[in-house]
This record gives structure tokens, sequence and C-alpha cells, in this order.
């Protein structure tokens, strides 16, 4: 016995290791080396500082660092990586490793295998992850009531003459009130955001360095996106983009606010985003192509003649739409290159938004999980260009 698992996931987990042990044979590979926060969450239902290696035949190993607590027959402890084979007694023949960590990271693991071929280990989990059990569902689905419950508020904690930043960390605050647990787990190294963004006016057509669907300029160069201190006036659109991550496994959702009157493009662009949204919410099922559902938004758009606001303005992200889970952009990918096809158990943020030059975003994004049958709704609150003041 182990007391890695915690209470009440050991069903859950030994499943996944199962799904792993299953992939892993797909994939040719002997065994995978986790390392990784986001992959060691889902193989163990918590974060260490060590290893889990997972082989094809389901056997599980903890190799561990920290915390001292755990303990158990596949619980090993370690000083550094490199005693894990003399603990193995023997190299697997293919191990797959994750090749998003650190270059240094790698050829340390690499050389610690001699002998071992060596696979993409991020691609496996990445694929793994993209089908979310019952379990995972369920913790999402909480992420949304709490998600929606939060965004309630903005009407409330707003007030006039207030910056976006200060409607941020006000809304920061009761998020974390109603139990929000602030992280905003990103994979890619190359992307870093603080429990969301807040776009008010022109700020939302600032270019931002980062694949998001929205921009910014942020306070500092050091995290050029979201909020940059825009004071928020009569005439201006407010999209609210901010963290949705209650249970460890987040939401996705957007909603978009205006002081006074934006004017009818802004209105009509508004509810393009929602018309996309309720289109692909009745296409989307197993089988469907993730580019055809990015087609049928682009028809729309087309047709509405909004094409130089969709998904940017100066600016345009290159997709419609993502996984979302443990971390904020996971598998399928819904985009015009997309090689990716919806299976029952994906769950996606669609986010078809528009930025109005002069007066800003518009548009919503919704958490769907992807059922035998169809969609369903995970992020369940009014999608109206709503009044601030």
């Amino acid at each position: 016995m182990s007391n890695i698992v915690p209470k009440g996931w050991e069903k859950e987990i030994a499943q996944r290791e199962t799904r792993v042990a299953e992939a892993l044979r797909q994939a040719g590979a002997d065994a995978i080396l986790i390392s990784g926060n986001a992959n060691l969450y889902y193989i163990t239902g918590r974060v260490i500082a060590g290893y889990v290696l997972v082989t094809a035949q389901g056997e599980v190993k903890h190799f561990v660092r920290r915390p001292v607590e755990l303990e158990g027959d596949n619980v090993a402890y370690i000083r550094k990586p490199e005693q894990i084979a003399e603990m193995l007694g023997s190299v697997p023949g293919t191990l797959a490793l994750e090749y998003d960590m650190s270059y240094a990271d790698i050829m340390r693991l690499q050389a610690a295998f001699p002998g071992a071929k060596f696979v993409n280990g991020s691609a496996i989990m990445r694929s793994v992850r993209a089908v979310k059990t019952p379990f995972e569902l369920d913790l999402i689905r909480r992420s949304g009531v709490s998600h929606a419950m939060s965004y309630k508020s903005i009407p409330h904690i707003f007030s006039e003459g207030m910056s976006d930043v200060e409607l941020q960390v006000e809304l920061e605050h009761r998020l974390r009130l109603d139990g929000c647990l602030g992280l905003f787990r990103i994979s890619g190294q190359s992307m870093e955001l603080f429990m969301g963004n807040i776009l008010a006016g022109d700020n939302a057509d600032n270019p931002a360095p980062y694949d998001f669907a929205m921009g910014g300029a942020g306070m500092d160069k050091s995290i050029p996106i979201g909020a940059n201190g825009t004071i928020i006036k009569p005439g201006m659109t407010i999209m609210v983009d901010a963290c949705g991550n209650f249970t460890g496994y987040m939401t996705d959702m957007s909603r978009s606010y205006k002081v006074g009157e934006v004017g009818e493009l802004a209105e009509r662009a508004h509810r393009c985003s929602v018309e996309i949204c309720h289109k692909i919410a009745q296409t989307a099922r197993p089988g469907v192509a993730a580019k055809d559902l990015v087609a049928l938004a682009e028809a729309t758009v087309a047709e509405a003649g909004l094409a130089d606001y969709f998904m940017g303005h100066k600016q345009k992200a290159g997709f419609i739409g993502h996984g979302v889970g443990i971390e904020i952009n996971e598998l399928p990918v819904l985009s015009a290159r997309s090689k990716d096809v919806l299976v029952e158990g994906n769950v996606i943020a669609l986010e078809p938004k528009f930025v109005i030059p002069g007066v800003g975003a518009v548009g919503i994004e919704n958490t769907y999980a992807i059922t035998a049958t169809g969609t369903e709704c995970l992020t369940n609150m009014p999608e109206d260009l709503q009044q601030l003041m």
C-alpha cells in the first residue's frame, strides 16, 4: 500500500495508469518517466518533487525527493535522477521523456539511462489527458459552477471611475473568496499570465507576444499581457477572462460588458460571437473534425461582414478554441490547420472574439464537454453584452 494517492482517488488514478500504459504500448514505448507538475498531478493526484515511472505493463514506481511523508512499496526516495536506473536494475529499451522540459534536464535524463532509445512522452501525455474521465469531468463541472458564481459579482464590484486593474483586483479577491485556487496553469514556457485577462477599451487592440486569443499591453514589459491601467469610461467594452481553477481542473470563460452605448458594430459582433458558440455547440460531437468547426465559425463571420475584427484586429489569433483541463491549453486545438478530431470526453473552450477599434473587445467564451450525443456547456451564465452603467 502507498499513501501517495489522495484518499478517494485510488480507483481514478488506477484507471489513469491503465490509460497511460495503453498509450505507451500504442506508441511502442516500454515506459515513461514523468516529472512535470501537470502530468505528476494527473498520474498521482498530487504534485511532488521527483519522478513517476509508468511501464507499458502498468507497473508504477514513484521516485521522490520531497515531501518526505510519502511511503509505500512503490515509493523510493532519491537525491538525483541518476539513482533511478540503479534502483530499477535495468534500463527500458524505449523510454518516453517529457520533451517540453529544459534541454539540460533532457540531456541529464538521457545520460542516466545509457542504451535506451528515447521518444516524446509529452505528446503521449497530452493525448491521454485530452480525453477526460467521468471523475475529471465532475471536477471541471464544479469549477464551472463556481466560476459562474464569481462572475455574477462583476456588476456589483464595478464602480464609476475604476481602472481595469482595479476591477481585476476586486474580481480576483472575489474569486479567491469563492474558492479559486489562483493557479493558472499554461503549457509552454513562453506563455505567462496571472489569474486571467481583463481588457478595457482599446487596450484589447494592443498585440501581445503570447499565443492567446486576446492581448493587452499589461502593466510592465516583464509580463506584457492584459490590463494596463486604462480608466473605464462610457463608450468602452470590458472583456473579462479570469481564472476558473477551483478544483485543480479549470474552466475557461469570458464575458463582455459595456459602459454606456458602444455602437451598432460592437453589438452586432457580440451577437455574432454568441451565434457561433451556439452553432458549434449544436454541431460538435465525436467524429467531427476541429477544422470543420473553425470553417463554420469563419463562414458565420464572413456572412456578417466582420472578418476584419475576428480573433483580433491589429494581431489575430490562429485558433478559435482549445482543450482545457489541468492546463488551460490542452488538446484538441480548434484551428484551420488542426488535424484533431473530437472524441467523447474532450473538453473544449470555445472563444470566438472580436476587437472593435475605439471600443474594445466583445464576444464570449464557454467551456463545453464533448458527450456521446453532442455537447454540454459547463459555464452557464448570461451571454449578452451586459450593461455595467
